[in-house]
C-alpha cells in the first residue's frame, strides 16, 4: 500500500507541470483565471470584514 507521504511529492510536481502547461498553452485564459480567483478572495475577505463590523456594532 502506498502512503500519503509518498504521493504528495509526485502530485505536487504533476500540479506544477499542469499549471506550467496551462500558462504556456493559453496565457490570456490563465491570467483571467488568476484574476478571477484573486477577485473572489478579495470579495470573500470583504464580506468577512462586513460581517464582523456588523457583529461588533450591535
Amino acid at each position: 500500500m502506498i502512503g500519503i507521504g509518498k504521493l504528495k511529492k509526485p502530485l505536487l510536481w504533476l500540479a506544477i507541470a499542469f499549471v506550467a502547461y496551462a500558462v504556456f498553452k493559453s496565457p490570456d485564459q490563465a491570467a483571467s483565471i488568476v484574476k478571477s480567483a484573486w477577485q473572489g478572495l478579495l470579495d470573500g475577505l470583504a464580506a468577512i470584514g462586513h460581517f464582523f463590523d456588523a457583529l461588533l456594532s450591535k
